[in-house]
């Protein structure tokens, strides 16, 4: 069984699949957000009473094409939605959404307990040493490009071993400065710098990243690629998005982030039960 330790000691355990639920403290992000900091702590505990397992915050948009925000802007948007959780429910593991070392610090000390930065660490330079000094668990995700370019046309002659290879060389820089390889978590990164094909392949092909043992993260919710194959619009999306979870937990993950937490719920445990019987 494959166990992580929060910052607090607690510990995340992957007996089952995860279901992460998304709280986007941003008025601009591609699907499900909340402008206010009252409506955002509202989602995270209608998403807690549906069985979210862990939450993940963010306050700045990566959709295809964004800009990043101040940093002063960015923890505006999530320091107080992290304390409001924190005095509902002291324990559910909650993941910072952020590139930037002075937003992760700031949401470890008000409650947080992952940093999921979608640069693998790549972005700013002093985010693993935030991570050391609060041994704190990290989700490494791979991107091609920044949210900004990584649309632009991009192309690979074998996502599957590229990503391979990418993993392997940010395990290789975290470790080499100074976090526990049993925190890290791994997160193949659908839709950032990725067409259509290139992210079914990654689906298709998910049991192979579990050779660097290690947990995997899955988000694929109401995605682009999920549009374009079924042509519908972002907030027409959730039965696609609830398949893609439903066989990425048939196919090993540990983690699926999504939107939808009930709906996504009911359709994880019947993956886990049909694979496990």
């Amino acid at each position: 069984m494959i166990k992580t330790y929060l910052a607090n000691g607690t510990k995340i355990s992957y007996l089952h699949p995860l279901v992460m639920g998304i709280v986007n403290c941003t008025p601009d992000s591609f699907a499900i957000r909340f402008s206010t900091t009252k409506g955002a702590i509202e989602e995270a505990f209608r998403m807690i009473d549906e069985g979210a397992e862990m939450l993940d915050i963010g306050g700045e948009s990566s959709r295809p094409g964004s800009d990043p925000v101040r940093t002063e802007v960015e923890l505006e948007r999530v320091i107080p939605v992290i304390e409001g959780i924190r005095e509902y429910n002291p324990n559910i593991p909650i993941s910072i959404d952020t590139t930037k070392s002075h937003v992760a610090r700031k949401a470890l000390e008000a409650g947080a307990d992952i940093i999921n930065d979608i640069s693998a660490l790549a972005f700013d330079d002093t985010m693993a040493a935030v991570a050391v000094e609060f041994n704190c668990p990290v989700i490494l995700m791979h991107i091609k490009g920044t949210p900004k370019t990584m649309q632009e046309a991009p192309q690979y002659v074998d996502v599957v071993s590229e990503v391979q290879g990418y993993f392997a060389e940010r395990i290789a820089f975290a470790v080499s400065h100074g976090i526990d390889k049993r925190k890290l978590i791994l997160d193949i990164g659908i839709g950032f710098g990725k067409r259509t094909v290139d992210n079914l392949k990654l689906l298709k092909r998910l049991d192979v990243f579990k050779n660097f043992d290690m947990p995997l993260l899955v988000g694929a919710s109401r995605k682009r690629f999920i549009g374009e194959l079924t042509n519908t619009t972002v907030e027409d999306r959730m039965p696609g998005s609830v398949a893609v979870a439903a066989l990425a937990v048939a196919a090993g993950a540990n983690i699926v982030r999504v939107h939808d937490v009930a709906e996504t719920k009911q359709a994880v445990l019947m993956a886990q039960a049909i694979t496990e019987v």
